[in-house]
């Protein structure tokens, strides 16, 4: 009774408790380490979304599974080669962005400079940059239609949720027409093959297993793979 009673005794306060401050020094608003490493967890979670809607990761994948298709090489190279190379395309497309929001986010807010929102607002804006450099027009229109937004009076009235699906419907149809190119030279090899065993009485050989080593020889011999990435990487600069 008396040690229960005691205030000496009294069991220590649990360390590790989740605080939030929300009225700071200077009214800014902060929060404690644990809120801050889930924030970043949760960051994680999205991190694939965030790089399939405002990168060039979208174009990139879309032209590159069209490649495959066309040369009729099934799974060669196989999905997990080609999002590696997307992957890596992607970073060095989108290094100088990387680098702008680290000069002008990430750094000053780690300084003590700049808040988590205040952060968050300065590294939007390279990204609304980059996407809006590469969004078409008529796609933002649909958008602000459907959600019956004003005229923006420039690119920055433009809401983030309104850009994002603009650019993202635009990238797709930018790969496409990519990707219809594509395969015309390979289109034009399998026509002339089918012709051909078609005039020789072979129908019973399918055009494919004949057309694709020529198609896989004509590939090689224009450096396709040069073309390709150098064409992919220099329709974003």
């Amino acid at each position: 009774m008396f040690v229960l009673a005691s205030p000496a005794l009294a069991a220590p306060p649990i360390p590790g408790n989740i605080n939030i401050n929300l009225d700071g020094s200077g009214g800014k608003q902060t929060y404690s380490i644990p809120i801050q490493i889930l924030l970043f967890l949760t960051l994680l979670t999205f991190l694939p979304a965030i790089i399939l809607s405002i990168t060039s990761f979208t174009r990139i994948t879309i032209v590159f599974h069209f490649l495959r298709q066309a040369m009729g090489t099934a799974e060669t190279p196989s999905n997990q080669i080609i999002l590696g190379l997307t992957l890596f395309l992607t970073f060095f497309i989108m290094s100088p962005i990387l680098e702008q929001i680290n000069d002008d986010a990430l750094q000053p807010m780690m300084a003590g400079a700049l808040t988590q929102t205040q952060a968050l607002e300065a590294a939007a804006k390279p990204l609304r940059g980059f996407m809006m450099k590469y969004t078409r027009e008529k796609d933002l229109a649909l958008f602000l239609n459907i959600a019956k937004k004003p005229r923006p009076r420039n690119a920055d009235d433009i809401p983030t949720s309104v850009m994002i699906p603009a650019f993202m419907i635009s990238e797709l149809k930018t790969a496409f027409q990519i990707g219809f190119v594509l395969f015309l030279p390979f289109l034009v090899i399998d026509m002339v093959v089918a012709t051909v065993l078609l005039s020789m009485g072979m129908m019973q050989l399918p055009p494919v297993m004949v057309s694709m080593p020529f198609k896989i020889l004509l590939f090689i011999m224009v450096d396709g793979w040069n073309l390709i990435v150098g064409s992919l990487v220099k329709s974003f600069y």
